[in-house]
C-alpha cells in the first residue's frame, strides 16, 4: 500500500498534546508515507509562527524535522505540469487556497504518488 500524508499529520505526530498525536505518529512509523516538500515548509511555518499558542525557534524546528520527520517521510515534489494540472481540477474538487497541496496528493497527480491508495490528514482521511 502506498500512503501519503500532509502537514497536519506531520505536526500532530510531533506534538504529544495533540489529540491525534498517537494515530499520526503511527501513520509515519507504520507506512513511511510520501509527503510534499511543501508540507515540511508548512510544518516549519506553523511551529515557528505561533498559531498554536507557542513558537519554536527556527533552528529547533529544523532539527526536529531532520530527526523526527525525515526518517519516516519520503518527500516528493510536483513538477510545473503537475502543479498546473492540480490547479485546473481544483474547482471541481471544491479546493481553494492552501488546500491545493493536499488536494494534489489526494488526486494522485504527483507521479511518485500515482499509486497512493490512502491519503492521511488530521482533518480528513481519504482512501
Amino acid at each position: 500500500m502506498i500512503v501519503a500524508a500532509d502537514s497536519s499529520i506531520l505536526i500532530a505526530s510531533l506534538l504529544a498534546k495533540d489529540p491525534h498525536h498517537e494515530a499520526c505518529a503511527r501513520v509515519l512509523e507504520e507506512y513511511r508515507p510520501f509527503g510534499h516538500r511543501h508540507a515540511l515548509a508548512e510544518t516549519f511555518s506553523v511551529l515557528t509562527g505561533g498559531r498554536l499558542g507557542f513558537r519554536m525557534s527556527p533552528d529547533q524546528i529544523a532539527e526536529v524535522i531532520r530527526e523526527s520527520i525525515l526518517p519516516w517521510v519520503r518527500t516528493t515534489e510536483l513538477d510545473d505540469a503537475e502543479l498546473l494540472d492540480a490547479m485546473s481540477i481544483s474547482q471541481v474538487r471544491g479546493v481553494r487556497g492552501g488546500a491545493i497541496f493536499p488536494s494534489t496528493v489526494i488526486s494522485g497527480i504527483p507521479r511518485v504518488m500515482a499509486g497512493a491508495t490512502m491519503m492521511h490528514s488530521a482533518e480528513v482521511t481519504s482512501g
